[in-house]
């Protein structure tokens, strides 16, 4: 953890004693495993052999419960009535392209989307698990599951910036807590799974005598580790320590990772633009429509990090369902639309792919409750950046939105499609699970439409 000050009953003044100045600089559980040190080695490494700093990242965003595809992106205008449901489907961007009316922000975006239409394979339960990892979630359970698309990246590609974690998660724990899975790290090992910001990481993420509040205060925090080297170089302790762990201190003095989450830096147009998607209506117990955590995703990956996931509302819709996505819909027209004009801005869309997906779709009739009910035979999704050939829909489902009438789209060349945008090939030599055995990343093969 980044754990610098802590208590003690023996050792220096500032209350470091041997042990703790060991691991001073291993981010907090889930970043990574390795120390800040570590990571200055594998920095260096990656200079030496003249690799882009330049980054491709993933903005995972979990539409948890189950979204009604039919009254969002494959809307059946000509179905009965009980079937196609309230909502009329207005035009986009893209001739030929329709979506559902609660979505005029994203119709008018439509060239820099994709849809999926025709998202099959789900297993059917109320978790995050296959839109994180594309893989049942029994998979492989004996030896702590199959990795997360976040845990991998922090695997195979490390961090970008030794001061910032590869995968963070920004889903606050729900009632139901398989909707707020920011993604395992599987077998792979608690060592890369997710940064949690609202976790005690960021707790972590503290020196002696200096608040949060104080953390823009460079001279204090340089006196700070200045009274703490001189405490080292008294003891002759840091006579053993290489160059890579004082450059660690170095890192320590910034605060590049908190200054991304203070979203209190960002321009208050930019906020405006976002919304902060309250009041938070139909929660219960799922996820709060908080549209500002997508803005806090564009500051992480603009920051470094490759994966941020988050979990989006709470689209159990048994009823009530038109009035939900209403809601829902409305607040996440206006962020999803915002982050992809901020990312293109910016020049980083062609970098950062975003997703919004659940983990299945909702049934063709409507219930006597006004709502829709669990329908794992299909689902939606809609995509962005990431270099993809967008501006178009992939698949079809039937008159009734049952089921795909063609190209149906499993999980796992989702997942696939990901891997590849962030620059890791899903194909690639496997990852070796603790039992010594090759594991592929998924089985799938990537979407070839888009990418």
């Amino acid at each position: 953890m980044l754990t610098i000050m802590g208590r003690s009953s023996t050792g220096f003044c500032d209350g470091v004693n041997r042990r703790s100045f060991l691991r001073i600089g291993t981010l907090a559980a889930g970043a990574t495993a390795m120390s800040l040190a570590d990571v200055m080695r594998a920095d260096a490494a990656q200079a030496a052999a003249g690799a882009p700093r330049r980054h491709k990242s993933v903005i995972n965003i979990f539409l948890a419960g189950g979204p009604p595809h039919q009254d969002m992106w494959d809307l059946k205008p000509d179905a009965p009535a009980e079937i196609r449901g309230e909502f009329k489907p207005i035009a986009t961007k893209v001739p030929g392209i329709q979506i559902g009316e609660v979505f005029p922000r994203i119709a008018n975006i439509m060239d820099r989307c994709a849809i999926i239409r025709t998202v099959v394979g789900a297993a059917g339960g109320h978790d995050a698990w296959q839109c994180m990892t594309g893989w049942p979630p029994r998979e492989l359970q004996f030896l702590g599951g199959r990795p997360s698309i976040g845990a991998v990246a922090a695997k195979v590609q490390g961090p970008v910036d030794p001061s910032v974690p590869p995968f963070v998660g920004l889903a606050n724990r729900t009632q139901h807590v398989p909707w707020s899975d920011p993604g395992s790290f599987g077998f792979l090992g608690p060592a890369y799974g997710c940064f949690k910001p609202e976790g005690p990481g960021l707790g972590d993420m503290q020196l002696a005598g200096i608040t949060r509040e104080r953390l823009d205060d460079r001279q204090g925090l340089l006196r700070s580790f200045d009274r703490m080297r001189r405490e080292m170089d008294n003891s002759g302790m840091m006579d053993g320590v290489d160059a890579f762990t004082q450059q660690a201190f170095g890192v320590l003095t910034g605060s590049k990772l908190l200054e991304a989450l203070d979203i209190s830096r960002e321009d208050p147009r930019v906020r405006e633009r976002y919304g902060d998607g309250k009041p938070y209506k139909y929660q219960y117990d799922g996820a709060p429509t908080a549209n500002d955590q997508l803005l806090i995703a564009r500051r992480l990956v603009e920051a470094g990090v490759r994966c941020v996931t988050l979990s989006y509302g709470r689209w159990d819709s048994h009823g009530q369902n038109f009035d939900l996505v209403r809601d829902h819909g409305t607040k996440l027209d206006q962020c999803f639309s915002a982050l992809v004009e901020d990312l293109e801005e910016r020049g980083m869309l062609d970098d950062v792919t975003v997703i919004a997906w659940g983990e299945f779709g909702r049934t063709p009739k409507i219930n006597e409750g006004a709502g829709r009910d669990h329908w794992p035979n299909v689902s939606c999704a809609i995509m962005a950046g990431g270099g993809m050939q967008v501006g178009q829909v992939i698949g079809a489902t039937n008159r009734l939105g049952e089921f795909a009438q063609n190209r149906p789209v499993h999980f796992q060349e989702v997942i696939a499609t990901l891997y590849h945008n962030l620059g890791i090939d899903p194909s690639s030599k496997p990852l070796v699970d603790q039992a010594g055995r090759p594991q592929r990343l998924v089985e799938g093969d990537i979407i070839h439409e888009l990418v």
